[in-house]
């Protein structure tokens, strides 16, 4: 894990325009990283997501879907954009 990642399972609802944020419920999701990932600095990990194992999370990337296992994902929205063949034992484009 590099520096300054965010990491929150917490997420605000605001449904009702006419009622202050602060006032509106909370929901929290659980984070899960899988071994042996790498996640670069100031990326951001939002609630209910899952970091698979071996997978890479660039830096600055902003994940609010599932990152398969044997991934690398980078943006904001992170998208996966190599996905590692154990066949041919190399990073293919996805």
């Amino acid at each position: 894990l590099a520096q300054n990642i965010v990491m929150s399972g917490l997420n605000h609802v605001y449904e009702d325009v006419h009622t202050p944020i602060h006032l509106q419920p909370v929901t929290t999701k659980q984070i899960t990283i899988e071994d042996d990932c790498w996640i670069g600095a100031n990326a951001v990990i939002t609630a209910g997501t899952t970091i698979g194992k071996h997978s890479v999370v660039a830096a600055g990337a902003v994940v609010t879907k599932d990152i398969p296992p044997f991934s690398i994902a980078v943006g904001n929205p992170a998208r996966v954009i190599k996905h590692y063949n154990s066949e041919t034992q190399s990073w293919e484009k996805v």
